[in-house]
């Protein structure tokens, strides 16, 4: 710390911190346009001028150095302030009371009171540019744009998409989308950071557009009247006066749109933010606050939310009569369900029943649908979508330092040295932690090796792309590890302190020489060497991997021979280092986090340990069962074996995300009696006996869990739509009509319950969890969480590691002469999954609006293909009828096919082999046979997706090349000579 001295009065400053950060947490007021803490110095607006030591500096880049004294309120720093801002509004039509963004939140609306500015020295000058509504979610008005460049920094480091710029050399600058196009057919991903960080109204949500004000919802013209009668009145009055009038209409629609915090229901990464809605418009997603995310999200989370008032939306219990279905009520539906499951109980026995939870639903929920199953039915057969994608990643991190969730956060990629991603296409699956490694990469030097089937935009950005042979992961990073051993290049004194085991693990490494790998991976001897080197030349790294790894028929010995790796690296107990498997769904941890397991109790608490089976049967007063329950995949067989006679399913669409989908359709037509939770009918209701209208996340309480181990809290933005219910009430609903004595008012009581009964959870309650503030587990009962694990030791009786041997067996469904393509699937930036929810949304229809089948140039060439032709794709279990795009992310005789379809999932042509330690289902290992098919149409993905821009990567706004403008001088230099008409 030193000491500054700040308008007469000395305060302490941490060195090297911003002036424009220090004034503002000391109390002071400073005007800064352009500035904003998560995006740094822009240095475009020029209002933060302040004077230091006699000299007129910027405070957002100045520094506090020993005893400086600085003035924001000299004659010469509130002139320049006044100055610069002259110039903003000569580029800006102030009209306040009429604008949608007048929400007390505009920075040009609060600078201009900050600065008690009355009339415009400089007049507005229009631009000749027409406003740009192309873009589905959002439009951009150059005469209301004030080429403060938080957009263009916004896109070209913090989400690093590159699209935006700012052409300084133009007679009129304006903000361009690659260099000129329209939005609509840029490369905008619509991930609305430009929108979020906009000072004023040049960039808004076409949500908010007519829906915000009181005023804003009348005609062009009429809006045109009024603003002319703004500015007509601006001479007589000042604009103090008016600005009086618009913080009256303001503080009105403060009783009329409510922000709500919430988190995102997409994918694992955790974004949070504020939800704007006006009565059950959703006018805008806001995020600044959040740990995880800030001011980012991706096109789901910010414009994503049009299943929330779908007419789609079940609102009424369904029974099923013959082959159709009526609408019943709560009363007669649960009574139903309690009955049919009771008897089957009776009958079968209790492990005749099967509960499936939902990665959608909350922590509060998950943990509630177990001990249904438990305490109530008295089986263990439950299970959620973890099984399909996450549960071998959680093996291979047990079997080697104890915690099955990821070692740090978020932040430590972008920490890390070097990153190096396997099987995850992680900039369209997990769009915002991406863009922590995407700007680590661009601006602070971080080393990015990627390996991956297609070359998706991580792999182009990577400093080194690996394509190896399909499943063969395991190989080349067992042959990696042995070569960095073999060579003195581990980290030896690690190992010695922290690690068990390794003599016996360093025998199990013998086959995976650098040469049997290069045979096996079909990778060069001289790129192993490199991708060794890299490793061992890095400070610190962090692995990332997903579903390319886990699922195959060995994604937990993959996962098991990353976590080897790092520890072997001694890249585990520091920051920007550690393993960091990307979890799927929002709440895919939280759900086996809290018990939906069939071998664990909360908390990863084993059913077979008689001490903690005899603390939860204490707690719920009833009697547990202590084998191990069926998973969801071993439901299905125990289905088709007349074993499993009934389920209950929440939130999962299972019919269509399960491998095998004939295979597993079959099997719920054979149920006797298959009750179904969801929000929409989806595909899976079609072979229910009752459906329930649950509720989605905007229209409850409860948390959350991110891959990130962070639990947060979202809050009810909505009341429940009609009849439906949130899952939490309903499973309450239904366990006390089947005998139990539930009484929670609340989901926070639920977690108090959890909290006492798991240690892994000690410390987490709704007071910690208060707002946007949030825990990563392990929480102890005063309420310390580890955002970094292993800090002081591993999670082993002993505290260190383990090498865990793994060996090497190979793909189950391997091309052959007859089925002679390998088929890759997986996830869409714009979709999620099957599109149950994102088809709801009418712009990401329009961007997206069908699935289809990436062909490699060559193929195509070779089969007679274009974009558009259709191709019916069989493989052993099934066949699909899909368009072809062409494109040269895959190679080869390789496909890729995204998930996002009802008509075609592509898991109708997936097997019914699985990881034998996990049960999760081989998905990447299928292969099949093409037929071309005589029909050609439109490509799948229109010109308006992103993918055909052209970004235009520069180094942010290159402020710069501003200053050169000949119409540009510093303010305060007494050299402007200001337009008088």
């Amino acid at each position: 710390m030193l000491n500054v001295v700040i308008d007469d009065v000395i305060h302490k400053a941490h060195r090297g911190e911003l002036l424009v950060d220090l004034i503002s947490r000391t109390g002071g007021s400073i005007p800064h346009v352009c500035y904003h803490p998560q995006l740094g110095p822009i240095k475009t607006c020029d209002t933060c001028m302040v004077e230091v030591n006699g000299q007129l500096v910027r405070a957002c880049t100045a520094t506090a150095n020993e005893g400086m004294k600085i003035s924001t309120r000299s004659s010469r720093a509130s002139a320049a302030q006044v100055e610069a801002f002259d110039r903003i509004l000569s580029s800006h039509l102030l009209y306040c009371t009429v604008c949608d963004n007048n929400n007390g939140n505009c920075t040009i609306h609060n600078t201009t009171k900050l600065l008690a500015i009355e009339h415009q020295r400089i007049p507005f000058q229009s631009k000749p540019y027409e406003v740009d509504s192309t873009n589905p979610f959002y439009r951009y008005d150059p005469d209301q744009c004030i080429l403060c460049g938080r957009c263009v920094e916004a896109c070209q480091n913090v989400e690093v998409n590159e699209t935006l710029s700012i052409n300084w050399e133009d007679p009129h600058p304006r903000v361009l989308w690659d260099g000129g196009s329209t939005i609509g057919e840029s490369s905008c991903v619509s991930c609305g950071h430009c929108v979020t960080v906009c000072p004023c109204n040049a960039l808004m949500e076409k949500t908010m557009l007519g829906h915000a004000g009181f005023f804003t919802q009348l005609r062009k013209s009429a809006l045109k009247g009024m603003i002319e009668v703004v500015k007509g009145v601006e001479p007589e009055t000042g604009y103090g006066t008016i600005l009086q009038v618009s913080e009256a209409e303001e503080a009105m629609r403060e009783h009329r749109i409510r922000k709500t915090k919430t988190v995102c229901a997409y994918c694992g990464v955790g974004c949070s933010f504020d939800v704007w809605t006006k009565d059950r418009h959703i006018l805008k997603i806001a995020p600044e606050h959040g740990p995880a995310n800030g001011i980012s999200t991706c096109i789901k989370g910010k414009f994503g939310w049009g299943h929330i008032n779908s007419e789609d939306r079940l609102t009424t219990p369904l029974i099923r009569e013959g082959n159709r279905f009526r609408k019943a009520s709560w009363d007669e539906a649960l009574s139903l369900v309690a009955r049919k499951l009771s008897e089957l109980k009776a009958q079968d026995g209790p492990d005749s029943i099967g509960f499936i939870s939902s990665s959608k639903c909350t922590n509060e929920e998950s943990y509630l649908m177990q001990k249904l199953a438990r305490a109530v039915a008295g089986t263990n057969n439950v299970d959620n979508c973890s099984r399909y994608c996450q549960a071998p990643a959680t093996v291979g991190l047990f079997r080697t330092v104890g915690y099955g969730g990821d070692s740090g956060s978020i932040s430590d990629m972008g920490k890390a040295d070097l990153v190096l991603i396997i099987g995850s296409n992680t900039a369209e699956s997990h769009p915002v932690a991406a863009t922590r490694i995407k700007s680590a990469h661009k601006l602070n030097g971080q080393k990015l090796i990627v390996s991956d089937l297609r070359e998706n935009e991580m792999a182009r950005r990577a400093d080194l792309f690996l394509h190896p042979k399909p499943g063969t992961d395991l190989v080349w990073l067992s042959a990696i590890t042995r070569y960095l051993l073999d060579n003195g290049q581990a980290d030896a004194k690690f190992l010695e302190q922290w690690v068990n085991g390794l003599e016996q693990y360093r025998k199990t490494l013998e086959p995976f020489t650098m040469e049997a790998a290069s045979r096996i991976c079909g990778l060069p001897v001289e790129t192993l060497k490199t991708v060794a080197q890299m490793i061992a030349a890095a400070k610190s790294m962090c692995v990332l991997w997903a579903m390319g790894v886990t699922q195959h028929n060995q994604g937990s010995d993959t996962s098991t021979a990353i976590s080897n790796l790092l520890l072997v690296t001694g890249n585990y107990m520091r920051p920007g280092t550690g393993a960091y498997p990307m979890r799927g769904h929002n709440n895919v941890q939280g759900a086996s986090d809290h018990g939906s397991m069939p071998n664990n109790l909360p908390g990863y608490q084993s059913v077979d340990d008689p001490e903690v089976r005899t603390r939860f049967e204490s707690a719920w007063k009833a009697k547990l069962p202590s084998t191990k329950g069926l998973d969801n995949h071993q439901m299905v067989e125990a289905i088709h074996a007349g074993k499993l006679k009934a389920m209950y399913l929440i939130g999962e669409d299972m019919s269509l995300v399960d491998s095998n989908a004939n295979f597993v359709g079959d099997a719920f037509s054979k149920l006797q009696f298959f009750v179904v939770q969801d929000i929409f009918f989806s595909n899976t209701c079609r072979y229910a006996d009752v459906v329930l209208p649950g509720a989605p996340s905007l229209e409850k309480e409860g948390t959350f869990t991110s891959t990130e181990r962070r639990i947060q809290r979202l809050y009810q933005v909505l009341e429940p739509l009609e009849d439906c219910q949130p899952d939490w009430k309903i499973i309450q609903d239904l366990a006390n009509q089947m005998g139990a004595d539930w009484k929670y008012q609340h989901p926070s009581e639920v977690m108090d319950e959890i909290a006492s009964l798991t240690p892994l959870f000690a410390g987490v309650n709704y007071e910690r969890l208060e707002g946007y503030k949030s825990l990563q587990w392990p929480v102890a009962a005063d309420g310390t969480d580890e955002p970094l694990l292993y800090t002081k030791e591993f999670a082993f009786p002993d505290g260190k590691a383990r090498l865990f041997p793994v060996t090497w067996i190979g793909p189950t469904d391997s091309p052959n002469a007859e089925f002679d393509l390998h088929l890759n699937n997986g996830r869409l930036l714009e979709h999620f999954h099957e599109g149950n929810l994102t088809f709801r949304t009418d712009g990401i229809r329009e961007k997206t609006p069908d699935t289809f089948v990436e062909v490699s140039p060559q193929l195509a060439e070779e089969r007679g293909i274009q974009s558009g032709t259709w191709v019916q794709l069989v493989s052993r279990y099934g066949k699909v009828r899909v368009r072809a795009l062409v494109t040269d992310r895959v190679q080869g005789r390789e496909l890729y096919m995204p998930m996002n379809s009802v008509e075609s999932p592509v898991n109708r042509l997936t097997s019914s082999h699985t990881d034998p330690v996990t049960n999760t289902p081989a998905y990447k290992e299928a292969s099949v046979h093409m037929n071309v098919l005589s029909e050609v149409g439109e490509s799948p993905l229109p010109r308006i997706n992103s993918r055909f821009g052209h970004p235009t990567p520069q180094h942010g706004v290159e402020v710069e090349r501003k200053w050169k403008r000949a119409d540009y001088t510093p303010p305060g230099n007494g050299l402007v000579q200001l337009q008088t008409k």
